[in-house]
């Protein structure tokens, strides 16, 4: 990977778990419909090796979406990361997933993008953004990447993490 700066980001060199929204991080927030109703999106290869990376040094990951859609768990199992769907508020289910796995929320990243990531985004650490989130997400996070959704988002974070932790 390559390393870009960090601009100024000083992230936790601790993290115990990284929770991504789907709509709007790992896709560019657009969905393609066909005739049948059956729903696909595009998803940056980017963003795979990135996750690959972060699995190699042991960080557990998480997809965390509003969607119930084949789409997302059959990117969840690609990616080889677990996936909660259909929820209404993130942050009660996020809340409930660090206490029942021991994670601390203070070394916690959630990258979230849309006003429904908000409430979850405050409960983390280390809440992230990519460049075109919504104004209020962007005021909130310690980091946003220079990808826009969908183009590498998570790639941009991992390596920007790696470049800031010395790693």
């Amino acid at each position: 990977m390559t390393v870009s700066p960090t601009f100024g980001w000083t992230p936790n060199r601790r993290i115990d778990l990284v929770c991504y929204d789907f709509d709007g991080v790992m896709t560019d927030n657009r969905v393609l419909v066909d005739e049948t109703g059956h729903e696909a999106v595009l998803v940056n290869r980017a963003d795979g090796m990135a996750v690959a990376a972060l699995r190699k040094l042991g960080i557990p990951q998480i997809i965390l979406s509003t969607e119930t859609n084949p789409v997302v768990a059959a990117r969840a199992r690609k990616l080889q990361i677990p996936v909660l769907q259909g929820l209404e508020e993130k942050s009660e289910v996020l809340a409930r997933h660090l206490a029942e796995n021991g994670f601390d929320a203070a070394h916690t990243v959630f990258i979230g993008n849309d006003l429904n990531d908000l409430s979850a985004m405050r409960l983390v650490g280390q809440p992230i953004a990519p460049a075109d989130a919504h104004p209020t997400i962007l005021s909130l996070a310690v980091f946003v990447t220079r990808a826009r959704g969908g183009e590498g988002v998570i790639r941009d974070f991992v390596e920007n993490y790696l470049c800031a932790a010395g790693a």
